[in-house]
């Protein structure tokens, strides 16, 4: 007798403005209370036209991260069935063919579920944010999904060497910005939050990437640009996509698969031809870096902040570190590394990369190692480590059906796809070789790694 399939979580989610309630056997998303807006950070975004379509493209927004985040995945298996109705000004735009359809395509490309979105006339408009003058250039030619990583830092020094002040930053992510200069700048914070606290919700997130690629193509929209820049390097916008773990869904948050698809969608919602551009994603984020830091007269690239995990488990005395061994943290130290750069030790809860156990790199006064850390540590660095295994001959097959599709979103044709990616693949391995040698015989990622050049 065979086994039974896996049984598909399914929630219905009805989004539901002020006084209202969910219809019965719907959980529902209120509007006054499950979505937190920022009436600072909207003022950074309503210099403009705003319009009633941008306040109900950021409620679709939420209520779709929400929906990613209160519905758990299955143990076994990756999808679940979404069904979610939302309330916005202009129902009959959002019920357009081509509307509708290219939301279902990328939101249900991204995350790997069976979504059905629907919307209604709202009761009561929502309030516009109050606008004021920000000075900006007078033409901007693109705008940059900005956090507070290395790749981000570094790729709007790049690109502002060549672009100036027609280079906008739309911040995306963490809450810190640097206003240094005193002025006030837009798209300074994300504009919008969904706390979502539930103990016991869906961590995987893979809706944030719709949510930072919509911020930024409102922001294109608004400032009329023409290109928003992915400062993602090739590991970080490819390998996550390329390298599969377990039941998990490829991830597709910073890659072209997706961005071609959120651009029919911004083109059918706002009538905008925008384009997500990855000037990076043939490099390494170590040869990212490297040329960052021979344009940049001081180390700014090592304030910023790589690590996935946050202040309860990645502090030490109270003090905010990054945990070092994640993926994000061990791609990090690869590309410092590779840029022929240098860290503080103590950037890191994993200070002594060269230990040979885990447990004796760690800073003596951290105290929240368990077995979850060791395991969330071999993860990351094994993350690295198969995807220098992709520049192997065996992985051709898999590598040049990637690059095929990859070719389509990027407008190459298949074999140049496949040569740049091979190439970027070869160099990884390059650095990531290196790195384990510079580590000595000894150190416990050595131990974990199987790559042998």
């Amino acid at each position: 007798m065979s086994a039974s399939l896996p049984r598909i979580p399914e929630k219905k989610i009805d989004v539901i403005e002020s006084g209202r309630r969910a219809r019965k056997g719907r959980l529902g998303f209120d509007l006054n209370h499950d979505i937190t807006f920022s009436t600072e950070s909207l003022r950074s975004y309503a210099f403009a036209r705003w319009e009633p379509v941008i306040c109900d493209a950021l409620v679709v927004s939420a209520a779709i991260e929400y929906s990613d985040r209160v519905v758990k995945r299955p143990s076994r298996g990756w999808a679940r069935r979404l069904v979610l109705n939302v309330p916005v000004h202009d129902p009959e735009r959002w019920n357009l063919p081509e509307v509708s359809n290219s939301l279902h395509d990328v939101v249900g490309f991204l995350t790997g579920d069976y979504w059905d979105i629907s919307f209604v006339k709202r009761k009561s408009p929502a309030p516009f944010p109050p606008q004021e003058y920000l000075d900006l250039p007078v033409q901007t030619k693109a705008v940059l999904a900005y956090s507070d990583g290395m790749d981000s830092r570094a790729v709007a020094g790049i690109a502002r060497a060549s672009l100036g002040e027609a280079l906008i930053r739309v911040r995306v992510g963490s809450k810190n910005w640097d206003r240094s200069n005193g002025s006030k700048e837009p798209f300074t914070a994300v504009p919008y939050d969904v706390p979502c606290d539930m103990p016991n919700r869906e961590a995987s997130s893979r809706s944030r990437g719709f949510k930072f690629a919509l911020i930024s193509g409102i922001a294109a929209y608004l400032t009329e640009a023409e290109e928003i820049i992915i400062p993602e390097s090739g590991q970080g916008a490819i390998g996550p996509a390329l390298i599969a773990v377990g039941y998990a869904y490829p991830d597709y948050r910073n890659h072209p698969l997706f961005t071609r698809r959120m651009e029919r969608f911004l083109k059918a919602l706002l009538g905008k031809d925008a384009r997500y551009v990855f000037p990076r994603i043939w490099n390494t984020k170590g040869e990212t870096l490297r040329e960052f830091a021979s344009l940049s007269v001081d180390n700014d690239w090592q304030t910023t902040r790589s690590c996935w995990r946050n202040n309860q488990w990645s502090s030490v005395n109270g003090q905010l570190r990054q945990c070092g061994v994640c993926a994000a943290c061990m791609l990090r130290r690869l590309s410092v590394h590779a840029a022929g750069l240098a860290e503080a030790p103590d950037t890191y809860v994993c200070t002594d990369m060269t230990a040979s156990a885990l447990k004796g790199a760690l800073d003596p006064d951290f105290t929240r190692m368990s077995p979850a850390f060791r395991e969330y540590a071999i993860a990351g660095a094994l993350h690295l480590d198969h995807l220098a295994e992709m520049a192997d001959e065996d992985a051709t097959p898999q590598v040049n059906r990637h690059a095929l599709f990859l070719g389509q979103a990027l407008d190459l044709t298949p074999d140049d796809a496949a040569k740049r990616l091979a190439s970027l693949l070869r160099r990884h391995a390059e650095e990531w070789a290196s790195y384990l040698t510079s580590l000595g015989e000894k150190s416990f990622i050595k131990q974990w790694a199987r790559y042998k050049q």
